[in-house]
């Protein structure tokens, strides 16, 4: 059972093979579950300046592997839970496998014993909203659930990213109908959904508000690809849903007819956060949940040439900048958002081991703030600006 790879030097058409210049490839077990042999890895694509991520399911990284560890990389290296095999190609091409066995120097005890591998029994075990074998139309809908309520093995990633997103729902909910009963608003709760996608989080918080906290509420779901919204549709009609739409629209021109209590983002790419974000603070919304995603617009004005110097080390190197650049970003949304009322929190939104896009920006409404912003400063020693600054004007 591999634990873990790291393949490196590639050959020099790599581009024509993989479709990218990759430098090196990075791989690591996250689940395991040796019975019903259903093992997920993690994998991480680096180039000279980005990072890109994938999921392998044992067999397809097995065949990955045999596809490309001293082939189209000319080294390789690959960890088991007693053994170390390097794989590599010399100038002409021929192949040398060197495995040796790994123990403890001090202990003599494997360097593995103790690692600690997620399991479907400590899956089982995490007390989640949605319970597994209780079925929820929805997720067998969506292919998560089996009829009988069991979770796909594939897809518990996904069935514990829907649950860690109602626990931010449910920590939210009673600050927006304390909010509503404030202002003697007796209507619906309403959410936008940016970016719905297939739309797992709009089943999952329709579901959570009206069948468990049994409240009633109405949820729109927005996103630009018209199949996606087709099928969104057609299944909120299958499954007999009510108080819940969706359309294909852009998030920039976005308006909608009634204001919404809660605006939900999940991986809104680059500006499309910045709008959603916008749209929240002009309509007053109650609260935000939002993970943003691909933070490019500030990386991609940074020169090295125009900055104050003591930020040169944080954009030397490419993978480097962009978590610097991403990082800075979100900084800046939180500290707006603050600005225009809100009370802000970023949170870790699911383990970095599933998603490196695991940040949430969870805001509540309250009052008017009166913190000194210092995004400007940073913004003039840097040479850069940001979408949201724009749009919020402050």
């Amino acid at each position: 059972m591999i634990i873990c790879a790291t393949l490196s030097k590639p050959v020099k058409n790599i581009f024509d093979i993989l479709g990218d210049e990759y430098t090196r490839i990075k791989i690591k077990m996250i689940t395991s579950s040796v019975v019903k042999n259903d093992e997920i890895y993690f994998a991480e694509f680096f180039t000279q300046k980005q990072v890109f991520h994938k999921k392998f399911s044992k067999d397809e990284l097995t065949d990955f592997l045999e596809k490309h560890a001293g082939i189209t990389f000319k080294s390789c290296v690959e960890r088991t839970i007693d053994s170390e095999i390097q794989i590599l190609a010399n100038k002409k091409g021929k192949i040398t496998k060197i495995e040796r066995k790994i123990e403890n120097q001090k202990t003599g005890q494997n360097e593995f014993k103790n690692i600690k591998i997620k399991s479907d029994s400590q899956n089982k075990s995490k007390n989640y909203i949605l319970k597994e074998g209780s079925p929820v139309p929805f997720l067998v809908r969506l292919g998560v659930m089996t009829a009988e309520g069991k979770v796909v093995a594939q897809k518990y990633d996904k069935f514990r990213q829907i649950n860690r997103f109602l626990e931010f729902i449910d920590n939210i909910i009673d600050d927006v109908i304390s909010l509503k009963q404030k202002n003697n608003d007796k209507t619906p709760i309403r959410i936008v959904d940016f970016g719905s996608g297939k739309s797992y989080l709009t089943f999952a918080v329709h579901y959570f508000l009206t069948q468990i906290k049994k409240l009633d509420c109405e949820i729109f779901g927005l996103d630009l690809k018209k199949d996606v919204i087709e099928y969104c549709t057609r299944l909120a009609l299958e499954l007999n849903l009510s108080g819940i739409k969706f359309a294909v629209g852009d998030i920039a021109s976005y308006d909608g007819n009634k204001n919404p209590d809660i605006v939900v983002t999940l991986h809104a790419c680059d500006t499309a956060t910045d709008y959603a974000l916008e749209y929240a603070v002009r309509k007053n919304v109650s609260a935000i949940l939002s993970v943003p995603c691909c933070q490019h617009e500030i990386n991609s004005q940074l020169s090295k040439s125009s900055v104050d110097s003591s930020f040169e080390p944080l954009l030397r190197y490419g993978l480097i900048r962009e978590r610097f650049s991403a990082l800075l970003t979100d900084s800046i949304r939180a500290e707006l958002l603050e600005k225009s009322g809100y009370k802000v929190q970023i949170l870790e939104f699911i383990e970095e081991s599933n998603t490196p896009k695991n940040l949430l920006i969870r805001a509540v409404k309250t009052k008017n703030s009166e913190k000194n912003l210092c995004y400007q400063k940073i913004f003039n020693e840097l040479n850069v600006n940001q979408t949201l600054a724009k749009l919020l004007q402050l």
